[in-house]
């Protein structure tokens, strides 16, 4: 019961500050709703952007996969700083300069309207089909987990998790329908917060018990215990191989921090430049202590579960909670953990509402429409697409390599034809229209016949690298035969302040230093 009440204390607190913070705000507007009004500080851009990043499928997809697989997995981390360096130092202070409101704005200045509204809809069905479904599966495991939602109700797990999937899905919609991306930021915030200090807490009180209160001697016995388990650098036949770092793992990376609507809308809704250059820079901080929150819980519960669950690794993080955590702390973290559901959930609402908005409804269906016709057609687009991820998410059930694995397998279908068409339009002046719309379609061709079809046996990363350089040939191929007749000129909008930070090389220099020195300090073993 004081689980129970702890939990809803917390979530109504974080409802409330969030209310509070914006009963003045004009919500009403395309900017205001879309944006934030464009007044989003580093602060807040980088724990919204934390919160969007890291959800359930993190904590209990990568802690499944770290339980049975190890520190390998952490390249899916710590080389998010270099993308987010990529972002604040080229990427986002050209997207403010064009007073972009989402990506795919860009693709038509740069190409055409036919590539932006192609990939609008790519878009929108990668958050359908892969993010939405499993964002809310992985949070229902979490709670039913720790809250036994289906004995308390005498309802079957399945009917449980069912129940859980309604819930998260009706209250995360709530956030963005009626919030906008203020609401979806500010609550983000406190959660992003509370997410890294619950986070850290898990592992730390679970080293504390198992060093007899000493915290280093518990790593130490946890280390002794598999050794193995903290080594960085990943077999060939590994889950993730260290040769995917140099293939297409960057390509993914740079796709993730610097060109994906659902993360990148932060630093679109920033005051000016510095904030923004603050924000990705404070996450790529953020990124490079994660593991600590996304994988060491994994290695710990190794020691003290053993193999015990291999055949349901994504079950090792409810159940490390429950082990080690106080009665009154398991319902506050439950409630950051749910917070990070709705976080990533609600925010995929708002850039899905965006991107049909913008790209979509004032192009073709609405070229007139007024700005509160523009947020009311988002509005309605977040409830559609809602119960679309309600309806689908128990399906995503039984992934053979664990949840994460599965997301980014799915992902890999969009995000690098949309990563390789939009690095080609800002490196590759010559590439055309029809080069960049012929690479989209060849790629997604390609991954959906090597990954899901035909089952080559290549790790699905290399694939990404492959398929990298396939596009590029194509659009080479295709722009050669039918070359570009327009030029492409960046226009100075004046809508932020286009000062740099002080500080972004000295972060930047920083951040790439440690990102190689964990490499060197954790491929020893």
């Amino acid at each position: 019961m004081y689980t129970v009440l702890t939990f809803f204390a917390f979530t109504a607190f974080v409802a409330f500050y969030s209310w509070y913070k914006l009963r003045k705000e004009k919500l009403d507007s395309k900017d205001g709703y879309f944006l934030g009004g464009r007044s989003l500080t580093g602060v807040v851009i980088a724990g919204s952007m934390l919160l969007t990043n890291i959800s359930t499928e993190h904590l209990i997809g990568m802690n499944g996969s770290s339980y049975k697989n190890g520190f390998i997995i952490i390249a899916w981390e710590v080389t998010s700083a270099l993308a987010l360096v990529a972002a604040a130092i080229y990427f986002v202070p050209k997207y403010l300069k064009m007073g972009l409101t989402t990506i795919p704005q860009y693709l038509e200045k740069r190409f055409d309207s036919t590539t932006r509204t192609l990939v609008a809809l790519f878009l929108m069905i990668s958050f359908i089909v892969t993010l939405l479904p499993i964002v809310l599966y992985t949070g229902a495991i979490n709670i039913e987990s720790i809250f036994n939602i289906s004995e308390v109700l005498e309802v079957s797990k399945e009917q449980g998790l069912w129940i859980t999937v309604v819930a998260i899905g009706v209250l995360g919609s709530v956030y963005a329908i009626f919030g906008g991306l203020k609401a979806v930021a500010v609550s983000d915030t406190i959660n992003g917060y509370g997410l890294l200090i619950g986070g850290l807490a898990v592992p730390f009180i679970a080293l504390v018990s198992i060093g007899d209160g000493n915290p280093l001697e518990g790593l130490a016995k946890v280390y002794n215990h598999s050794p193995e388990k903290f080594n960085v650098v990943g077999a060939k036949d590994s889950v993730l191989p260290f040769s995917v770092l140099f293939t297409g793992l960057i390509i993914n990376q740079l796709y993730f921090w610097s060109m994906n609507q659902t993360i990148i809308q932060r630093a679109l809704g920033a005051k000016n430049l510095v904030e923004a250059q603050k924000g990705l820079l404070f996450t790529g901080v953020l990124k490079i202590l994660v593991p600590i929150i996304i994988i060491l819980p994994g290695v710990i519960g190794y020691y003290y579960f053993g193999d015990s669950l291999y055949e349901n690794q994504d079950m090792i993080y409810p159940e490390l909670i429950k082990n080690v955590f106080p009665v009154g702390l398991v319902g506050i973290f439950a409630a950051i953990v749910m917070g990070a559901v709705l976080s990533t959930f609600n925010s995929v609402l708002n850039s899905a509402a965006t991107i049909f908005s913008i790209d979509v409804y004032k192009r073709h269906l609405g070229k007139n429409s007024s700005d509160k016709k523009l947020v009311m057609v988002g509005k309605l687009t977040s409830t559609i697409l809602a119960v679309f991820a309600i309806l689908v998410a128990p399906m995503v059930a039984n992934a053979p390599d664990g949840l994460y694995q599965l997301l980014q397998q799915l992902n890999g279908i969009f995000f690098i034809p949309i990563a390789s068409i939009m690095l080609a339009g800002f490196f590759l002046k010559r590439i055309s229209a029809l080069g960049a719309k012929a690479a989209l379609f060849v790629g997604l061709a390609f991954y959906i016949l090597t990954t899901f079809i035909l089952k080559v046996d290549i790790h699905f990363v290399h694939i990404w690298g492959i398929e990298f350089l396939l596009n590029l040939a194509v659009m080479f191929g295709v722009s050669y035969f039918y070359p570009s007749d327009k030029d492409f000129n960046q226009e100075d909008l004046h809508i932020v302040d286009l000062k740099e930070w002080k500080y972004t090389k000295p972060m930047a220099i920083a951040l790439c230093v440690v990102t190689v020195l964990i490499y060197i300090m954790l491929g020893r073993n």
